[in-house]
C-alpha cells in the first residue's frame, strides 16, 4: 500500500511516479480547500523559518504566503548580511538555533548541497528552496503540476527547454521529475549551455526520450516551452555571459508560427529571453504557474509536517 514518506524536501531525485501522481492529487484537493477558505488554520498553531540566503521574491513570498493562507506563521531572514553567518557562525550552528524556534524551516542558499547540511543538523523538517546552480524541488513540483493542470495530462507530451541548460536549477529539478513519464524532451540551448552529463545520465533506464538541438525552430514541436533566462550569477567568465545572454528570444511572432497550442512556462524572472507580447497570448501560463506555486507549497508544508487536510 502507498504511503507518501518524506519530512525533508532537498532534492527531486528523492521522488517516485507514484508520490508525484500523490501530490498532484492532494494539490487538486487542497486547490477546493483554498478555494472556499477551508484550508485557513490547518497549520494554526505552527512556526516556518524563511531562511534565505540568496536573492529570491517568488519563491519567498510563495512560502510566506502559503503558510499564511494555512493559518501559521513565520519568522524570517533574508540575505547574510541579517544573519549570524555573517559574524563567521557556521550553517550548522545556525540551523541548531533554528530549530529550537520553529517547526519547519525553508531555506535558499548560494551553496550547491547546503541544503542537506541543514537538514542534517537539525530533527525539524527542511525544504530546499534553492541551492546554488544545483536542486530547486519545489518549483519543479510547481511547473510540473502547472503542465498537468494546463494540458490536462502529462504522458506523451513533447516538451522544450530553451536557454540555460547548464546552470539552470529549475531545469536540472523539471528533467528529474519528467523523467518518470514518457515524455519526449526538445533541449534548446547553445553549446556552450548544454544539459551538464550528470543530469543525463539520470535518465538512463527511464521512459523519457530526448533531443538535443541549438534551434529554436524546434519549439514548434512542442506542447510546452519552458523558457529561461541566462543566468549572468552563474558565469565564472562575464564575456561569455555577454555572448550568450541574447541568443534565443521567444515572442507573439515565434509563438503565433508554432503547428501546436504550445503552452509558455518560465520560472521567472526573465530579461530578454521572453518578449512581453507573449503575455496576453492564452497559453502564456507562467503567471499562473506563480499563483499554482502557492497551493503546491500549502500541501508541502502540510506533508512535511504530518498534517492530514483530507
Amino acid at each position: 500500500m502507498y504511503s507518501y514518506s518524506h519530512k525533508n524536501i532537498l532534492d527531486t531525485l528523492q521522488f517516485s511516479k507514484e508520490d508525484l501522481n500523490f501530490l498532484i492529487e492532494k494539490t487538486n484537493r487542497m486547490s477546493v480547500l483554498h478555494e472556499s477558505g477551508e484550508a485557513f488554520g490547518i497549520l494554526n498553531g505552527k512556526l516556518l523559518a524563511s531562511l534565505f540566503f540568496e536573492a529570491s521574491t517568488r519563491t519567498r513570498m510563495s512560502f510566506e504566503a502559503a503558510m499564511e493562507r494555512l493559518g501559521g506563521r513565520l519568522i524570517s531572514t533574508v540575505g547574510f548580511q541579517f544573519s549570524s553567518i555573517s559574524k563567521g557562525e557556521t550553517l550548522y550552528d545556525t540551523m541548531k538555533m533554528i530549530e529550537a524556534y520553529v517547526d519547519i524551516a525553508v531555506i535558499r542558499h548560494p551553496v550547491e548541497g547546503s541544503s542537506r547540511i541543514a537538514a542534517g543538523a537539525v530533527t525539524i523538517p527542511v525544504i530546499n528552496a534553492g541551492d546554488g546552480a544545483g536542486q530547486h524541488p519545489t518549483q519543479a513540483l510547481l511547473d510540473l503540476y502547472t503542465i498537468f493542470s494546463e494540458k490536462g495530462k502529462i504522458d506523451g507530451l513533447n516538451i522544450a527547454f530553451i536557454g540555460d541548460l547548464k546552470y539552470g536549477r529549475t531545469i536540472h529539478s523539471l528533467i528529474n521529475l519528467l523523467r518518470h513519464y514518457p515524455v519526449h524532451l526538445y533541449l534548446i540551448s547553445p553549446e556552450e549551455l548544454k544539459l551538464p552529463e550528470k543530469y543525463k545520465k539520470n535518465l538512463e533506464g527511464f521512459p523519457m526520450t530526448w533531443e538535443e538541438t541549438t534551434d529554436i525552430k524546434a519549439f514548434w514541436d512542442a506542447d510546452v516551452a519552458y523558457v529561461t533566462r541566462i543566468q549572468e550569477e552563474r558565469f565564472p567568465d562575464h564575456r561569455e555571459y555577454e555572448k550568450l545572454k541574447d541568443i534565443y528570444k521567444v515572442n507573439k511572432e515565434l509563438v503565433l508560427a508554432s503547428k501546436k497550442d504550445t503552452t509558455i512556462l518560465h520560472p521567472l524572472p526573465r530579461v530578454n529571453e521572453l518578449s512581453t507580447d507573449v503575455d496576453d497570448l492564452p497559453n502564456a501560463a507562467y503567471f499562473r504557474q506563480a499563483q499554482y506555486g502557492v497551493v503546491v507549497r500549502m500541501v508541502l508544508l502540510c506533508l512535511s509536517l504530518g498534517v492530514n487536510f483530507d
